[in-house]
């Protein structure tokens, strides 16, 4: 066991554990944080997708050890009180999520790659998400929704 501390979603925090322990389940089960989703359990499907330090990382395949002294943000650290981040305007805006399990992640995967490159292209988009999968199909509405922050028309 180790006390590991780190950021999240702007608040410090240390949590005892194993520092192996993936961080979804120590975030979901020990941290009461579920926004983040359980998929595939091996970084393919991008439900867990979350960030460390800014960047898109899946929790599902993150040893908590990993994260020590960063900053963590999931789904519930991206709006500023009641204004929701321009992503998850755009969401709305574009009636992107159906079921919405996956919703989370792709949202996530969609702000770090904004950050990382504020106008993409249709190709970055579909690069950028790949790794992110949606049962009921939603990626040509996902793909709007980026455009429009990226064109900065959004809410």
């Amino acid at each position: 066991m180790a006390n590991i501390t780190f950021t999240l979603n702007g608040n410090p925090v240390t949590v005892d554990v194993d520092k192996d322990e993936e961080l979804l389940w120590v975030l979901r089960d020990r941290m009461d944080v579920h926004g983040l989703k359980y998929g595939c359990g091996m970084g393919l499907c991008g439900a867990c997708t979350s960030h460390i330090d800014g960047v898109a990382h899946r929790m599902c395949i993150t040893p908590v050890g990993s994260v020590q002294g960063k900053n963590v943000t999931t789904i519930e650290g991206l709006a500023k009180g009641d204004k929701l981040h321009p992503v998850q305007q755009a969401w709305v805006d574009n009636d992107v999520a159906q079921c919405g399990y996956c919703q989370a992640g792709q949202i996530m995967q969609a702000v770090s790659l904004l950050n990382q490159n504020p106008n993409p292209t249709d190709s970055d988009i579909d690069e950028a998400m790949g790794g992110n999968l949606c049962r009921c199909g939603t990626y040509f509405r996902i793909r709007s929704a980026i455009k429009q922050v990226a064109a900065g028309h959004s809410k």
